[in-house]
């Protein structure tokens, strides 16, 4: 069954580097790409059921923790939510954990092995 991932971060870069990490990992997803907080909001409301979204934390316009509340208030429950990010301050790390829809934090570069990891501990084989 394949899963539709929604990746949030502003960085091509990063974006390019996620996706291919997920292919290596051999994990069967459909992943649809966001540069913008508002990007993956419109995202969700389009086509089938999102899976996982996987984001970053620093992003300019809304940041990732204004995602996180955005999300928690739609009147739909959100999909799992894990924070992918390169913030090397221990506080976005404890705040990002403490965010009731959060299911797992991530370091950036990530590699195959913990993006199937994530996808196991999600129940999303």
């Amino acid at each position: 069954m394949t899963h539709r991932v929604v990746l949030v971060d502003d960085s091509e870069g990063d974006l390019l580097y996620t996706r291919l990490m997920f292919e290596r990992a051999g994990l069967d997803v459909a992943l649809e790409a966001c540069e913008t907080a508002d990007d993956a909001l419109a995202t969700l409301d389009n086509g089938p059921a999102v899976a996982l979204i996987l984001m970053d934390i620093n992003m300019p316009a809304m940041d990732g923790f204004e995602l996180l509340d955005a999300l928690q208030s739609r009147p739909a429950a959100p999909p799992p939510v894990a924070v992918l990010s390169s913030s090397p301050n221990p506080l976005d790390e404890s705040r990002a954990r403490r965010h009731p829809i959060v299911r797992d934090y991530l370091t950036k570069p990530v590699t195959p092995a913990q993006l199937r990891g994530l996808m196991e501990r999600l129940g999303l084989p």
